[in-house]
């Protein structure tokens, strides 16, 4: 399908394949499979991979992809490479697939699994090939941020030994602090800008983690705040998540499993390991034990990455025991 895209005379483009994502955004084709299409055509995930990201089954985006490519077939929508007065209106969707690449790569801690390697850089690269093409432009700044400030704390994620280590037992002393002065000087050249959107958010969201390093006392109130923001603005389901254990952090685990429950009424969620994962948490802070050890067995039963389910196993076992 990306043979078929007929190239315009426009060599602002600093990469192939960045031309490509914005040729895949078409007005004509529905926004809500652009971000998929980018990742399949122009990135080569596969369907399951890109359904990860979506909170969709495979059998779900593969379909929806198969029906996405013979609509387009259908209605002779012509690909072409767009002008530059048309990106900005095509950005958000070529913004979602970089992001969504960097998180199919993000999940891959220790870069052994050849299928996901490479996606992370690849999708830091362009992010950054994204912030030149359109230096004005605030989010690609925000992504550019939010995808550094992760990538950073890659080195701390697994001991030696490839045990997995959540982010409050990280040694921060391993974190790339280089990477996270970009991201840093990134989301404040954004923030000039004075138009806030989701990715300087969720930037935002982390550079408060990191000024809770530097100062030894995360700001929880002001996390909240900004979770408050990502879901006002966007409806995720997964900012929700993390909205709830932030709570929890500045007003206790009953609220955060309240506010969790309410998340939990999406369907989205019943297959998806870090909702379960949270809840058995906050379950097991409250002394809903039995409750809690169900909730993790759940989350055990959903994770593909042994090192993560061995983690959530001892999570579980750490729960005090009956009697």
């Amino acid at each position: 399908m990306a043979d078929a895209i007929i190239a315009a005379a426009d060599d602002d483009f600093p990469d192939r394949r960045l031309a490509l994502l914005f040729a895949c955004a078409h007005p004509a084709i529905d926004p809500a499979i652009h971000a998929p299409l980018m990742l399949q055509v122009v990135l080569g995930l596969e369907a399951a991979q890109i359904a990860s990201a979506f909170l969709l089954s495979p059998a779900a985006m593969a379909q929806r992809l198969v029906r996405a490519k013979s609509k387009i077939r259908e209605a002779g929508i012509p690909f072409r490479i767009p002008q530059r007065e048309e990106l900005p209106d095509r950005l958000a969707s070529v913004l979602d697939s970089i992001y969504a690449c960097f998180t199919e790569g993000w999940v891959d801690a220790t870069g052994t699994d050849p299928a996901r390697r490479e996606l992370a850089g690849e999708a830091i690269f362009l992010g950054r090939l994204l912030t030149q093409l359109l230096p004005d432009e605030p989010e690609p700044l925000g992504l550019r941020a939010l995808m550094l400030y992760a990538e950073a704390r890659r080195p701390a994620r697994r001991t030696p030994e490839g045990k997995f280590v959540p982010l409050r037992s990280q040694d921060k002393i391993l974190w790339d602090w280089k990477m996270i002065e970009e991201a840093e000087a990134a989301l404040h050249r954004a923030s000039r800008a004075a138009r806030i959107g989701r990715y300087q958010l969720e930037a935002a969201i982390q550079s408060a983690h990191v000024e809770g390093v530097r100062t030894g006392a995360a700001s929880w109130g002001a996390i909240v705040s900004l979770y408050d923001a990502v879901v006002q603005l966007t409806g995720s389901p997964v900012a929700s998540i993390n909205r709830s254990l932030a709570l929890a952090e500045l007003q206790g685990p009953d609220a955060g499993l309240a506010a969790l429950e309410a998340v939990g009424a999406d369907r989205r969620l019943t297959s998806y390991q870090p909702y379960w994962a949270a809840r058995a948490s906050l379950l097991g802070r409250i002394g809903s034990l039995d409750e809690a050890r169900h909730a993790y067995e759940l989350a055990i039963g959903m994770e593909s990455d042994p090192a993560v389910r061995e983690h959530l196993r001892r999570c579980c076992d750490d729960l005090p025991k009956p009697g």
